[in-house]
């Protein structure tokens, strides 16, 4: 039986890449994201060239009505989910200095990048929990994508460093919860990638890339993420839970 995984925020960028990877390792696919699905069609077309059953999610994961649907979507069509990968996030609207940052910008990327994926993730965990009781040969997962940002500072976009670092807190605090029904919970902490997220700052980041921001002197691609989830989802870690895996060409390697 193929399994099961949903990606949220998975039509375009590091999710799309994501799924591109996990396709070719022959996962089926629920798709989540907020663009109407014929904006996605083609993304999810391309997916479905190997064969895949791949279905799309329409739905703001910061709201709970459009959690609640999701989660019945892919009830309804696979009844059953192997893993749960938090990728959806956003970027704030515009890069305020942490002095002039506004509670609404705050809200905004808070509600997507750190509200939305906990209580998704609280919904699908206790999920999880049922399946293993009914289902041999179960074994999910939760992988949290966050960014190098949980750790590094920037204060032109400080919303987004804090809405990282709590995706940080709360692998750890699912990990540790979750640990009594041996379902792991992991986190990519993705580097500098070649994103639309990304795109208004090409030019910076491809001056300090050549300076050596990173050791790999390339931006990351959003395969490079679907290839680091892909090792993790097909269970090469069995013994690991609650940890970082950096996927960041060496950025953040302590250097004389």
């Amino acid at each position: 039986m193929k399994k099961i995984a949903l990606i949220t925020g998975g039509s375009r960028g590091i999710g799309f890449g994501i799924a591109q990877v996990l396709t070719q390792s022959g996962f089926d696919l629920a798709i989540n994201g907020v663009r109407d699905k014929s904006q996605a069609a083609e993304s999810l077309q391309s997916l479905q060239s190997n064969g895949n059953k791949i279905i799309y999610c329409q739905g703001n994961i910061s709201n709970e009505a459009d959690r609640s649907t999701i989660i019945h979507q892919v009830k309804s069509e696979f009844g059953r989910l192997d893993i749960l990968i938090n990728n959806a996030g956003i970027a704030p609207r515009v890069r305020a200095d942490i002095l002039n940052m506004t509670s609404e910008s705050y809200d905004e990327v808070m509600n997507t990048n750190l509200k939305g994926p906990l209580f998704l993730s609280q919904s699908i965990a206790n999920w999880m929990i049922e399946l293993k009781k009914e289902l041999t040969d179960y074994n999910p997962m939760i992988i949290n994508i966050s960014s190098i940002s949980a750790t590094v500072a920037s204060v032109m976009r400080g919303e987004y460093c804090i809405s990282k670092a709590g995706i940080s807190m709360m692998t750890q605090l699912f990990a540790v919860r979750l640990s009594e029904y041996n379902i792991p919970v992991y986190e990519i902490r993705p580097g500098i990638i070649a994103s639309d997220m990304t795109a208004t700052v090409k030019t910076k980041y491809d001056k300090l890339i050549d300076e050596g921001l990173t050791l790999f002197k390339r931006w990351g691609q959003p395969e490079d993420i679907g290839k680091a989830v892909a090792s993790i989802a097909a269970g090469a870690f069995p013994y690991t839970t609650g940890q970082v895996f950096m996927v960041d060409g060496g950025m953040l390697v302590d250097r004389l």
